[in-house]
């Protein structure tokens, strides 16, 4: 489930702005990809009599911005007047996906089964411990006004 865009500077290279809207619609198209059922959900797996079928949550995020600018620029002592320029753009994106289920289908009827990661329990864990802690430690403050 890892798929990797990278652009090279070579490929990065445009020309005039119409390419630059077709490289955004192009990477648009690639994340929307990521986006799709089959992302989701696995192939499903034959076990005897049970098909288990695993389930994945994935999330896209991805930014860009783009400038264009042109315009003169003043005299040089030749006399000649610089035509201006611009250029400019750039973005990112992640795709992130992680197991959260596992369905299950067997004689006996269809479950689903979860996953569970101890990890982000253990961080949630924390951050409810630290945010308690803080909490705690500003009302003992002495000289706090009420």
């Amino acid at each position: 489930m890892a798929d990797e865009l990278s652009l090279t500077p070579e490929s990065a290279t445009i020309e005039n702005p119409a390419q630059a809207v077709e490289a955004v619609q192009e990477t648009l198209e690639l994340f929307l990809e990521t986006a799709n059922v089959d992302r989701v959900y696995g192939e499903p797996i034959q076990h005897g009599d049970t098909l288990i079928i695993p389930s994945a949550e994935v999330l896209v995020g991805l930014g860009f911005g783009m400038g264009y600018g042109f315009g003169q620029g003043e005299k040089e002592e030749s006399g000649s007047t610089p035509g201006g320029g611009g250029g400019g753009g750039g973005g990112g994106g992640r795709v992130l996906s992680r197991p959260v289920a596992v369905i299950v289908a067997s004689p006996e009827g269809v479950r689903v089964q979860e996953v569970v990661d101890p990890t982000k329990i253990a961080l949630a864990a924390l951050t409810a411990a630290g945010f308690m802690i803080g909490m705690m430690m500003r009302m003992m403050r002495p000289g706090r006004d009420t």
